[in-house]
């Protein structure tokens, strides 16, 4: 979005530490809510590989067979069509979702992302969904080994998906956006403010 220039710059620190600070919070209350389940199920030994491996809760870890340049393109990918359908979905120039409905499509988009994308390293698709639950389960039992697992593999769910969304952006400007006619004025939401309902829901 702020490549495109369709979010403030001095918006983009904010937007970014709020959803690290949400995944990693979040991942603090899920440890909290399973605490028991998870010490019986380890017997206190919190594992990030193996057969009772249970960092893989928290964050993403590749599967046996990917290797580190299919992990990438895989990100890269998997995040260019998040984004993709995000910017057709939000673009007042384009029909769009009906008004109220965006948050319910986009949900729905990222399950199918999931359903079809997911088998290779869990769909991190957000450099803050898998980084911030990363930090904390370094910090909360598993240790360093969280970013040595899988060949330093913790790198890939944050460069790729800012790749993914920057390739995915360029793309909807050239091949969209830029031969679509301006749109005539109206009372409804622009595109910043559909945006950041969408982002802040």
């Amino acid at each position: 979005m702020v490549i495109l220039g369709k979010l403030p710059l001095k918006k983009f620190p904010v937007y970014v530490v709020a959803q690290f600070l949400g995944a990693f919070v979040g991942s603090g209350v899920v440890f909290g809510l399973y605490y028991d389940a998870l010490m019986e199920y380890t017997g206190g030994n919190l594992a990030v590989t193996g057969e009772n491996a249970t960092a893989n809760i928290f964050a993403s870890y590749p599967a046996k067979h990917l290797s580190v340049l299919n992990g990438f393109v895989d990100q890269v990918i998997a995040t260019g069509a998040l984004i993709l359908c995000i910017l057709a979905i939000t673009d007042r120039k384009n029909i769009g979702a009906p008004k109220g409905m965006e948050p319910l499509c986009i949900g729905l988009i990222i399950m199918a992302i999931g359903v079809s994308m997911g088998l290779n390293c869990g769909y991190p698709i957000n450099p803050a969904r898998d980084l911030g639950p990363r930090f904390f389960t370094a910090v909360a039992g598993w240790g360093m080994e969280v970013f040595r697992a899988g060949g330093c593999w913790w790198w890939i769910p944050v460069a790729g998906p800012m790749v993914g969304g920057a390739v995915g952006a360029g793309i909807y400007f050239l091949f969209i956006d830029l031969h679509q006619p301006e749109p005539q004025k109206q009372e409804d939401n622009n595109f910043q403010d559909k945006y950041e309902i969408i982002t802040m829901t």
